[in-house]
């Protein structure tokens, strides 16, 4: 048994405004402190190159980790670039950087290089911070570290709340970041936002090595800061929410033109795709393949506020859809690599089907034992791919050696192996 596992079962979950444990496992219960002002007031934005020097200059001359976020315009704008970007080191205080006016932030990445950044929930953030030449050889995610650490809420306002005492502003999160100029109230949102990042990481670290997960967390980490850029996602147009009452070719047809139409306008234009023409609308026109502007018209999404010029556009792509000949129509499902949906198992594998209920039952079982989300101690896909083609002989070396290949990190192989053996052995004998 693992330090842990032999600790998870008693690690004291904080609630709101308790303090981290001592090393007894004590908690000491205060009232949470409103945290209204960054300690050095709500910094300038940098958005010229002669501010932006002198940023990288005084963060390069800072001490310790320096914790990063950035905010976007989601649901305001085409793709998820970053509108402002936030930092904090100590030596070089606050900084509020402008992407949009300065572009290219790959000196102060490369200033920042070997450092470790602070992020909370670092996937979110690392793909629009790579975009402006800004990416981590060394990282800590807050967010992370709470999934890990066992927490039941892991926003940062909840984990700065429960961790720290302190209770941060809400409101400006889904606000538009594309904004210029930016209100003060929500650079000061933004400031707060990275104020105590480095405080919680220092507190969450000690809870961690407390609960033995210290050694975990790094590895996962740097399998965080390692990766590699996500690859584009094959015919996106298929995530359309409500796809699923799409049944026929020649509607689904329909939905791929009338989504690369949208897209095509929402990139032109920078504005989100559903502000251009909604999800429900592209499937309402798929079910209905209108057959003129005046039946598209009548549709739900296509209502009086829809001129007839982008009527027009709208029919046209339906019609270029439904004179496809048959072989240029997609199919209705997406080849996917690896298993098939667990739901399908007991139809098309009756034993491998046993051996997945198998296995997640003991994977959950050592989840709530060390006191983490399942999905965080053995990605759920891992664990369908093993029992859907065990390896030919069922030991420790053999179903380690599948798990690393399908990406686990080393703790995650130690630890679940011996689970996955057991049942995989089980419903093999």
């Amino acid at each position: 048994m693992t330090d842990a596992q032999e600790t998870a079962a008693d690690t004291p979950l904080r609630t709101t405004g308790e303090t981290p444990p001592d090393d007894g496992g004590t908690s000491v219960a205060q009232a949470p402190t409103p945290l209204l002002e960054p300690r050095e007031g709500i910094p300038p934005v940098i958005a010229d190159e002669a501010a932006l020097a002198d940023v990288i200059a005084a963060f390069a001359a800072g001490s310790g980790p320096v914790a990063v976020d950035a905010e976007r315009a989601s649901g305001y704008r085409y793709g998820q670039r970053a509108y402002l970007v936030q930092l904090r080191r100590e030596g070089a205080g606050s900084a509020l950087i402008d992407p949009v006016a300065c572009p290219d932030l790959s000196a102060l990445g490369e200033a920042l290089s070997g450092v470790e950044w602070v992020l909370h929930a670092a996937t979110q953030d690392l793909p629009c911070l790579r975009e402006i030449g800004m990416l981590p050889t060394r990282l800590f995610d807050t967010e992370l570290a709470g999934r890990l650490a066992g927490f039941p809420r892991v926003g940062l306002g909840a984990m700065v709340e429960s961790v720290l005492g302190f209770v941060l502003e809400k409101g400006h999160s889904a606000v538009d970041w594309s904004t210029r100029p930016l209100p003060e109230p929500w650079l000061r949102y933004a400031a707060l936002d990275v104020e105590l990042l480095v405080d919680l990481r220092d507190a969450l670290e000690k809870e961690l090595d407390r609960q033995g997960k210290l050694e975990w967390a790094r590895q996962e980490f740097h399998a965080i800061a390692s990766a590699p850029p996500a690859e584009p996602r094959k015919d996106p147009w298929r995530r359309t929410s409500g796809m699923h009452k799409v049944r026929r070719r020649r509607q689904l047809a329909v939905v791929r033109e009338l989504w690369e139409t949208r897209d095509r306008i929402a990139q032109r234009r920078d504005v989100s795709p559903g502000k251009v023409l909604s999800d429900a609308a592209i499937v309402e026109a798929a079910l209905a393949l209108p057959a003129t502007v005046h039946a598209l018209a009548a549709l739900n999404g296509f209502g009086h506020r829809t001129g007839r010029r982008q009527l027009e556009q709208w029919q046209a792509a339906v019609d270029r859809a439904k004179a496809l000949p048959e072989v240029g129509l997609p199919q209705p499902g997406q080849p996917v690599a690896g298993p098939p949906p667990p739901r399908a198992w007991a139809d098309k594998d009756p034993v491998a089907a046993a051996r997945l209920s198998a296995a997640r039952s003991a994977v959950s079982a050592l989840a709530e034992e060390l006191n983490m989300p399942q999905e965080n101690l053995i990605a759920p896909d891992t664990v369908r791919r093993v029992c859907w083609e065990p390896p030919k002989v069922v030991d420790a070396e053999t179903v380690a050696a599948a798990l690393a290949g399908y990406g686990a990190r080393p703790w995650q192989v130690e630890l679940v192996t011996p689970v996955l053996v057991e049942a995989l052995s089980a419903k093999d004998a």
